[in-house]
């Protein structure tokens, strides 16, 4: 329920990412993408759309931009809350600009307004200011001042955190990661020292990784906490074609109960989406009545299978 954003055509595109992150709201996701444009940077939507006729019924879908980082976003019905499972670190570089301090304090004013503080904003071991913030539509923030001298990353990046069963399973769920992608590599990794309890000597407090040229991190986290990863936050790959749909599906769905209209679900409970991106060209050039086709085609399958899809919305 996924993937309309244009890919290649004409009007308005996204950007090379292939690795998109897909918020599920009940009914707030224009809204939330609305607020996100208006407070970040070089924040934009790029396209709404309407799934019509869906078991959830008929669901907005946005898909926008801030900093240049491509989210999606559906109204789909309350059946996921966001937690801090996956969070989006935003990295302030000084060596970047001068106000880099002060530009980090307003977005977390505007961050704050109606969210819920994590961690609060205040001077840490590994920063001289960072804070973790829950906003109002429950997607969580990490806002960190970056030292002049750290290696140079993103604005913005996506963050895991593994916790309850899969808690210990950082480093190897981003070696398993960076085996599965193409264009991947290594970043630095920080592991808890001993005293550093409830977290056990060994685990990852830090790692950064990259994924088809996206930064990536994760971490462990011991603390009791009540939530795991779920379909609220997914990652969706977009293909280009059967092939490429096919080794996505191989390399991580491992939960056939979670197999439905391209979701999936890995061995750490991350939930994907590999979608093609023809799709969404079609959903978007497409008739009323071939949108709807195709909705119902769609929402049949597991994995998408392109084929079936176009004979579906040519009308065959």
């Amino acid at each position: 329920m996924a993937g309309q954003c244009r890919h290649k055509r004409g009007g308005i595109t996204l950007n090379n990412q292939q690795i998109v992150p897909h918020l599920w709201f009940d009914k707030e996701a224009v809204e939330a993408a609305e607020f996100y444009v208006s407070i970040f940077p070089e924040g934009r939507i790029t396209s709404k759309t309407t799934l019509r006729n869906t078991p959830s019924g008929d669901c907005d879908e946005v898909c926008f931009e801030i900093a240049g980082f491509s989210f999606m976003a559906i109204s789909a019905g309350p059946y996921f809350q966001f937690n801090p499972s996956i969070s989006f670190l935003l990295n302030f570089q000084p060596s970047k600009d001068a106000y880099t301090r002060e530009k980090l304090d307003e977005l977390w004013g505007k961050l704050s307004e109606g969210g819920t503080v994590l961690m609060p904003l205040q001077e840490y071991p590994f920063s001289k200011r960072y804070g973790w913030i829950q906003d109002k539509y429950g997607v969580t923030w990490q806002l960190i001042l970056c030292d002049p001298g750290d290696e140079e990353r993103p604005f913005m990046i996506p963050a895991m955190m593994f916790v309850g069963d899969v808690w210990g399973k950082a480093e190897e769920a981003r070696d398993f990661y960076v085996s599965v992608f193409a264009n991947s590599r290594l970043g630095e990794i920080e592991h808890y020292s001993a005293g550093m309890e409830p977290d056990k000597e060994g685990t990852v407090m830090y790692a950064d990784y990259q994924l088809a040229n996206q930064w990536f991190v994760a971490m462990d986290s011991a603390e009791p906490h009540s939530f795991r990863f779920n379909e609220a936050i997914s990652l969706l790959i977009r293909c280009e074609n059967q092939d490429e749909i096919d080794y996505y599906w191989d390399k991580l769905s491992t939960d056939p109960k979670a197999e439905q209209c391209g979701w999936l679900k890995d061995k750490y409970g991350v939930s994907w989406q590999v979608w093609p991106t023809v799709l969404g060209e079609m959903m978007e050039t497409g008739t009323r009545a071939q949108q709807e086709r195709l909705t119902k085609t769609f929402l049949q399958m597991k994995k998408f299978n392109i084929e079936e899809l176009k004979n579906s919305f040519e009308g065959k």
